[in-house]
């Protein structure tokens, strides 16, 4: 039995798109937070991008370093996260 294609309205096509395309979040993101498929997100904004050519803002140096620095510091927040959790599971094994 083929599985049944959803389907999608064309408003929430829209508001999928203008996630991505407005906050910056990357289409697998916001695909996976919405509970659809990350490549039929991805051709919703190649087709918006298509029907809406806009002239893209270039990153300046200053841009690139303050997004680099950024990175790091998710990165890094991330490890420590992890950690916290790994020692909170730890010391909630040792009271029990």
């Amino acid at each position: 039995m083929p599985a049944k294609r959803r389907k999608f309205s064309p408003q929430f096509k829209a508001e999928a798109v203008q996630m991505v395309v407005q906050t910056g979040r990357t289409v697998a993101e916001v695909a996976r937070d919405l509970g659809i498929n990350s490549t039929t997100l991805g051709n919703w904004v190649n087709t918006w991008k298509d029907e809406h050519p806009e002239a893209q803002p270039e990153e300046t140096p200053v841009d690139r370093a303050r997004i680099s620095e950024l990175e790091a510091e998710i990165a890094r927040l991330r490890m420590e996260n992890e950690f916290l959790k790994k020692a909170a599971a730890f010391f909630a094994r040792e009271q029990g």
